[in-house]
């Protein structure tokens, strides 16, 4: 007896994918090679900032509770 093959689905092949961490890792490395500011400068001197103004503030409550 004569098998039937299973209807093709039109020869769509399937992408390529890597193992999960693979890509995060290259990107890693990217990066680290890379010299590039990844953070905008007038953002980021806003957030150090904002975070220079909150330790000043914890400093000067330690300083006054003892």
């Amino acid at each position: 007896a004569a098998r039937k093959s299973a209807p093709t689905t039109g020869g769509v092949k399937k992408a390529h994918g890597y193992r999960p961490g693979t890509v995060a890792l290259r990107e890693i490395r990217k990066y680290q090679k890379s010299t590039e500011l990844l953070i905008r400068k007038l953002p980021f001197q806003r957030l150090v900032r904002e975070i220079g103004q909150d330790f000043k503030v914890l400093l000067c409550c330690c300083f006054y509770q003892y």
